[in-house]
């Protein structure tokens, strides 16, 4: 019997990327070939590649080089790149980078696979990157929206859904392989349905998904404030499954600057929302980013966004400089701010986010918490509160014994530092 091919499939990027290289492994081993993600050899390597902002390029193409040398040395067989860079720059690369062999843009399995050579079997299996206890479910592709900053319509294109049965059976699926905690993802996850059924179903979505049985937790990340409907709302405040945690990215707050964004929502909008957010669902952790530097932001809209930030004391929060990005509307804004200021800019939201995550993990410490498994490191179990997802947010260091991955336990919060949590199993 013939050896099977081996590949290692390289992913870069976001949660969203991860579920694109997950479906092209259930493809490739549906099809015969010897699959691993992230391993340095194997007779053909695919880079999935993240084109988002200049760091994630930077990071893309230096993967790349990286495995083009392991070519030269005979290490590895075949150079393949796929993903958002490769959708965006596909002509270009293949100019500057000969020793790859072939480009290919998002979800272009079938033709990656006919490209080596082998006939195709359909496969709606996932090799999961995740450990196995949780698993992110892109319930849909591309953005119908027009923020000025983002790459990503014209990278991935208009919103489309994935039809609500192809995602029950999905979520079906992960839940036999062993995934107790799911994760939905797209890049507007409050738009989910619209293009297919006419209006948001993603409430109804969760209902239908919150029945699959051994799914402990469902987690909503990538929601939109314009369009935050009350539906979805009462629907994190009484679905014992969904956890009380909102990704809701908001960017700024100067009613200049969201306007120049094109987010569609203004302060007074984004003030009500959160308001509404907190009286509903008094025990809700809010995660919420912003950028910093866009073109023409001044000193005191970067104040006006620092006070709000003081005052809403989100739970958690991400920070990011203002990337300009050819083929967006900002792009013609040009990129005035200098890379020091935002930097500093930067620097001053991360520290005033750590003392209020300082603050609201000491607050916890006595109270009674779930938390999540996740498995030991360095001789320590750690898991994550409900209002922690993986990767981003914080971690809980886990006092206990013979604790299984996966499993949800009832703690006592014993100690906190800025970006964790002491728990002791009850």
């Amino acid at each position: 019997m013939p050896e099977k091919t081996s590949v290692s499939i390289i992913t870069m990027g976001c949660p969203k990327n991860m579920v694109d290289s997950e479906r092209l492994a259930g493809k490739l081993v549906h099809n015969g070939f010897a699959v691993d993600h992230e391993k340095e050899e194997a007779d053909v390597i695919i880079i999935n590649t993240c084109g988002f902002i200049n760091d994630a390029k930077s990071e893309s193409i230096n993967e790349i080089l990286a495995f083009s040398e392991l070519k030269k040395e005979g290490r590895i067989s075949k150079l393949i790149v796929s993903g958002c860079l490769s959708q965006r720059y596909r002509d270009e690369l293949r100019k500057e980078m000969p020793e790859v062999d072939e480009f290919f843009g998002v979800s272009e399995y079938d033709v990656l696979l006919t490209y080596l050579k082998k006939p195709i079997k359909s496969a709606k299996d996932r090799m999961l990157i995740t450990p196995s206890h949780y698993a992110y479910l892109k319930i849909a592709e591309g953005c119908d929206r027009s923020c000025s900053f983002c790459a990503i319509p014209g990278i991935r294109g208009g919103l489309k859904s994935v039809p609500v049965e192809d995602l029950i059976a999905e979520t079906e699926m992960l839940a036999e392989k062993g995934v107790k905690e799911l994760i939905l993802i797209a890049q507007d996850t409050v738009s989910y349905g619209i293009d297919l059924y006419g209006q948001s179903k993603t409430a109804e979505l969760i209902r239908r998904i919150s029945k699959v049985e051994g799914i402990d937790w469902i987690r909503l990340m990538y929601t939109y404030p314009a369009g935050f409907s009350d539906e979805l709302i009462d629907e994190i405040a009484t679905n014992p499954k969904l956890v009380k945690y909102i990704d809701i990215p908001l960017q700024h707050i100067n009613d200049e600057i969201l306007k120049s964004m094109r987010r569609g929502h203004n302060r007074t909008k984004t003030v009500e929302l959160i308001k509404k957010i907190r009286t509903r669902i008094p025990e809700v952790c809010i995660r919420t980013a912003f950028i910093v530097g866009y073109p023409g932001e001044t000193k005191a809209e970067f104040n006006e966004l620092y006070a709000f930030a003081k005052e809403m004391k989100f739970e958690r929060v991400g920070v990011f400089a203002y990337s300009r990005e050819e083929n967006t509307p900002a792009w013609d804004l040009g990129d005035p701010v200098a890379p020091r200021t935002k930097m500093k800019r930067m620097s001053d939201l991360i520290a005033l986010h750590e003392k209020n995550s300082t603050k609201h993990n000491q607050s916890l410490i006595g109270k009674e918490c779930s938390v999540i498994c996740d498995g030991k490191e360095g001789g320590e179990f750690v898991g994550r509160l409900m209002c922690d997802a993986p990767e981003i947010d914080n971690i809980a260091f886990i006092k206990g014994e013979n604790l299984q991955r996966g499993k949800i336990y009832k703690t006592k919060i014993t100690g906190a530092g800025i970006y964790d949590v002491e728990a002791e199993v009850l």
